[in-house]
Order: structure tokens, then sequence, then C-alpha cells
């Protein structure tokens, strides 16, 4: 016995009924097979999932249950729609909406597994760690190409959606055939689109930018906090945020303070009197370092840059393992620096100096007690 012959006679069982009724009758037994025959395959599957190791097709299966169950549900209507007594007019347009609908649930489920794929890669690098730069590195890299990929899908399913559309089909064949003026509005306004996402691709593979980078763009301190697929968020050192544009770190200078390593060296100035002696400062400033757990123990040096007309100049350099522990220890060297000089060497700071010399016909009232002469006519 097939399905014609099944749903014929429950259909003569249901003589009284009109045909609506018994439509949607059968398409709510359909639903309940769908729903019923989705569950045991989704445990049988569970128990086949159990006995080996596997990382991506279980969360898979979680995260796309529920899809996977519309799925079900909507061949299942698409049959019934086929067996109910309902007119050419009518099978036809439900069907068709079931198809639309079945389109979109296939995306669905392919932004899913994109997003499972993508975690379960980042899953084994770690970006909380110090040294965080491969983790960085990869980390640019899926979000990315994840972002690329998830617009691809967005826009080939809405595509296929459209396509069975007679009418909208038949427009989108008329425009092309005709190119002209619409053709080229339209590709005009993709142009932004397409050329933000192949600057993402660029960006992922050449990676001049990764996610938490240190950056001075447009003069502004900050680290890139996101990279999406047409724009970055850059957080300025003062919690705001700046919003770029992907094609902007193609096509503009900016500074990375992290490309190749999150370690920098930084510098310190400071301006001293010519008395000032340098070697106590030198060993003021090792102890200094020594004693700061900022320090990353590469590089300390002090040397005398600059002699100006009233003070010599004075570079520090100091290492640290990162931006931010660089600045705090430059601020740090900088004020200890500075009592030092104020507490040790009073004469090390920076002074005028201004020297009198007596003119020819002056006496000193200590050397003469007559009253002083008058300038020289």
């Amino acid at each position: 016995m097939n399905l014609h012959t099944l749903v014929a006679d429950l259909q003569r069982s249901f003589a009284w009924a009109p045909p609506w009724l018994f439509s949607l009758v059968l398409m709510a037994l359909a639903v309940v097979l769908a729903v019923t025959l989705h569950s045991l395959v989704v445990r049988l599957v569970q128990r086949g999932l159990k006995k080996k190791e596997d990382a991506f097709w279980r969360p898979l299966l979680v995260r796309t249950r529920k899809p996977g169950r519309l799925a079900m549900v909507v061949v299942a209507l698409g049959v019934a729609a086929d067996l109910s007594p309902l007119t050419r007019e009518q099978t036809s347009l439900v069907q068709h909406i079931l198809l639309v609908l079945f389109i979109g649930l296939i995306g669905w489920a392919m932004l899913t597994a994109t997003e499972i794929a993508a975690a379960l890669y980042l899953r084994r690098y770690r970006v909380d760690v110090e040294d965080n730069l491969l983790a960085r590195k990869h980390l640019t890299q899926v979000r990315i190409l994840q972002q690329a990929v998830r617009v691809l899908i967005i826009i080939l399913t809405t595509g296929l959606a459209l396509m069975t559309i007679p009418q909208v089909r038949q427009w989108g064949v008329s425009l092309l055939a005709a190119g002209g003026a619409a053709g080229l509005i339209v590709g005009l306004a993709l142009q932004p689109l397409l050329t933000n996402l192949i600057a993402g691709i660029q960006i992922a593979m050449t990676q001049p930018i990764r996610i938490d980078d240190a950056v001075i763009v447009e003069s502004e301190w900050g680290r890139i906090e996101e990279i999406n697929a047409t724009y970055v968020v850059v957080k300025l050192w003062d919690e705001r945020r700046m919003v770029l544009p992907l094609t902007y770190f193609l096509q503009n200078p900016f500074q990375n303070w992290t490309r190749n390593s999150a370690a920098l060296t930084g510098a310190v100035m400071l301006y001293v009197d010519y008395t000032t002696p340098l070697e106590p400062v030198r060993q003021r400033l090792k102890e200094l370092v020594e004693n700061s757990p900022l320090w990353d123990r590469r590089t300390v040096v002090l040397q005398v840059t600059d002699a100006r007309e009233r003070t010599m100049e004075l570079r520090i350099l100091v290492s640290a393992a990162d931006s931010g522990r660089l600045f705090d220890l430059r601020c740090e060297v900088r004020e200890k620096l500075i009592a030092f000089l104020r507490d040790n060497f009073q004469g090390a700071l920076p002074r005028d100096r201004l020297e009198l010399a007596a003119l020819e016909g002056w006496t000193s009232r200590d050397e003469d007690d007559e009253p002083r002469r008058s300038l020289p006519q």
C-alpha cells in the first residue's frame, strides 16, 4: 500500500469534512511524524557519536537540532501538500513557500557549521597569555575569513531563494541583459561592500593588523578590538572606539607596536645641568629597573644625546613586555630619577646663570668709603 492509497482511504473516512479541513489534518499528522522521526534520528546519531571522540559532529548536531527539525517538518509538509486535496494553484503556492524555507534552513545550518568549525580551530590557541602573538595571528585570520564566508553564505542563500520566484528571476535577467544605467547603479552600490570584503581577505592573509594589536591611527593610541567584514573597531586608551573601514589599513600609513612581538623599548628624556655627575645617575637607573616588576630585563641605557646652550639632554632607554607595562615603567623611571636628582644633586636641575662684571670707573663700598664716581663722560 503506497501513500496515495493510504491518503485516499483516509479521505474517504473524512468524507464529511471540507477539503481544506482534511488538508490541515493531513499536514498536522505530517508535522507530528516529522518531529517524531527527527527525535529518533538524533538519538541514534548521538549514540553513535558517544562511542568515538569527536569535537565537531557532536556540537554540530546540538547546534543544528532546531534547523534540522524544521527542515524535516518542511519536507513532510511538502509531501503532505502534494497528497492533500488542494487545487493545483494552492499546492504550488504551499510548495514554493516550503522550498524558500528549506533553502533558508540550509543556509542557517551552513552558518552554524562555520561558527563551530571556527570555534574548534581557535580552541587550540589562547589569547589570555603573555606571549599571544601566534594566537592573535590565527584569531585574526579565522575571524575575518569567518565574516567573509558568512556574508557569502547569506548572499548565496538569498540569491537561491529569490531565483525560485519567476517574477524576480525574470526581472534580474532583464537587468543583466539591459546592462546600461541599472547595471551601473547596482555595480556602484555594491562596490564599497565588495572592496571591503576583498580588503578583509587581504588583511587575513598578510595581517598588517591582528586582534589586540597596539596601534596608532589618526594620532590616537589604541588596540584592535574587532575586525569585521567591512570595518575595524579600535579601542582607544580613554575607552573611546574608533571605527575605520578595512581599506583604511591598506591605503594609509599607521603604527603597529605589536607587529612581530609585544615587547617594546621606550625612551625617557631628561634635561639636566652640565655639572650633573652621570655615573651616579646610571647606577640609580639600574637599581630602579632591577627592582621594578615592569622591566623585562632586556634594555636599560642612559646616554647624553644632545648638548644645548643651557642643559644636557639625557635619553634613557628601557624595555617592557608590552606597551602598557612600558608606559608605566617610563613614568616610574622619570618620576624616581627626578626625585633622586632633587634630593642628592640640587645643582643638577636646569638653571640659568647670570654673571656680573664691574664697569671701569666703579668702586665697591667695601673697598672705598668715598662716594662712587659717576661714569666717565
